[in-house]
Parts: structure tokens; C-alpha cells; sequence
């Protein structure tokens, strides 16, 4: 399992929720997308889609008004 810089992952105003909710819908995607195809995972979906995320492969978009908080 590789550490994350948190401070990178989160540049700009994404909020840490918003990050959590974005981790949990791709890494669903991800497991979805390997059962759908009958492929077995060796990494763990959440860990594959924090390292999407942290690549810059998916933005992270979140309302207006949770951006400053």
C-alpha cells in the first residue's frame, strides 16, 4: 500500500468528504467494471482508485457552496 500526500490529492478547495465520496464511487465502478468481466483484482479497488484520483485521471467536482469549508 503506497502513502498519499493528502495535501496533494486535496489541491484546490476539494474537501476531504468530497474526496472520501469520490474514492468510494470509482473504486464501486472498478469492482463492478472487474466482475462484469470476470476478472480477478490483486490490488484493492480503493486502493486503484486513490491512485487514479492522486494521477489526476478523475477530477474532482463538488458544489459551489462545500468548497470553502
Amino acid at each position: 500500500m503506497v502513502n498519499f500526500d493528502l495535501n496533494k490529492i486535496l489541491k484546490g478547495h476539494t474537501s476531504r468528504y468530497s474526496l472520501v465520496i469520490a474514492v468510494a464511487k470509482r473504486a464501486r465502478e472498478i469492482s463492478e467494471n472487474a466482475a462484469e468481466e470476470g476478472e480477478i483484482l490483486i490490488e484493492k479497488p480503493v486502493s486503484l482508485a486513490i491512485e487514479e484520483i492522486a494521477d489526476n485521471k478523475y477530477d474532482i467536482i463538488e458544489p459551489e457552496e462545500i468548497r470553502d469549508i
